[in-house]
């Protein structure tokens, strides 16, 4: 009998190391989940996300839950010397998690590392000339998204898309909608949307105004509202449009009418309700375009 007992408790204790691995991080997420956001980040919040200080308090508590899993289980380093602190990482966190509201994914399953530079940063590219000839060179880059695992950051150009919330150029939602491009397998401009209808209709919306954005692009015409970046590729088409859904709703809901209905159906919130409607003359101001090389860029299609 005690040489039956022994055989059952090595058993379990052989069990429970198995089983430790994926029990422990359950637990110490389920702690994490628990414990309230201290003042300082909920201040960080208030003053550096721009949408949340206007949010129904249901919504301002699933955002807070949103950015505590994604603390939890991602990774800040810092670059060129730079030292991450709690407002570097609440302010991406509560941008980033903006885009999940009212959705029933996981906290960006492939994101694992969040690189922070702290301004614009430069990255080795080659560039085919004439004659099929390749050079090297460097462009200076505001953020870039990759598909494996890491999202790259300026941080003055995080705060101040944050705190410029209404330009409608915000370079973390920008690269987290990359992130949400890419779940579905490839980074083309059409993340997963569940059924063959909404791919149908997302695509016959997306790539008329995606069309309309490069032929005004190339004549140099501007509608005051999405950037002609988005012109680059419909992956970078995506990724302007949240941008500009996010920061520019109420204009982009004149101008736009199918594409921000869309987007309002992906994404499951209206940021309208965030925001006061602007005076009329405003959906008629002027964009001004980044200066070349100074936004992310992936080819794709759709």
């Amino acid at each position: 009998m005690d040489g039956i007992m022994d055989a059952w408790l090595w058993i379990s204790l052989a069990a429970l190391a198995c089983a430790a691995p994926l029990l422990y991080p359950r637990w110490t997420l389920r702690r994490a989940l628990a414990r309230p956001l201290p003042p300082e980040a909920l201040a960080i919040l208030e003053r550096n996300v721009g949408p949340y200080r206007s949010m129904e308090p249901a919504l301002r508590e699933q955002l807070r839950q949103l950015v505590k899993r994604f603390l939890h289980r991602k990774k800040f380093v810092g670059c060129e010397g730079l030292e991450i602190d709690d407002e570097m990482r609440y302010t991406i966190a509560g941008q980033a998690c903006l885009l999940l509201l009212n959705r029933p994914s996981k906290v960006y399953r492939a994101l694992h590392t969040i690189l922070v530079y702290p301004g614009a940063f430069l990255v080795p590219r080659q560039e085919v000339g004439p004659g099929g000839v390749v050079t090297a060179g460097k462009h200076t880059l505001l953020g870039e998204s990759w598909d494996d695992g890491r999202v790259v950051l300026s941080w003055d150009d995080a705060l101040r898309g944050a705190r410029d919330w209404r330009e409608g150029q915000n370079v973390v939602l920008h690269e987290f909608a990359h992130q949400l491009d890419s779940e579905s397998g490839h980074g083309n401009g059409a993340p997963y949307l569940g059924s063959h209808e909404n791919y149908r209709n997302w695509s016959a919306v997306l790539s008329r105004d995606f069309a309309n954005l490069r032929h005004d692009a190339y004549y140099g015409r501007q509608d005051g509202v999405i950037d002609h970046y988005g012109a680059t590729s419909p992956a970078e088409f995506f990724a302007v449009a949240t941008e500009t859904f996010f920061g520019k709703p109420w204009q982009m809901a004149e101008r736009h009418a199918a594409l921000y209905d869309e987007l309002r159906k992906y994404y499951r919130v209206d940021p309208r309700e965030w925001q006061a409607a602007p005076p009329a003359e405003a959906v008629e101001a002027p964009v001004f375009m980044a200066p070349s090389g100074q936004r992310s860029f992936a080819v794709a299609s759709w």
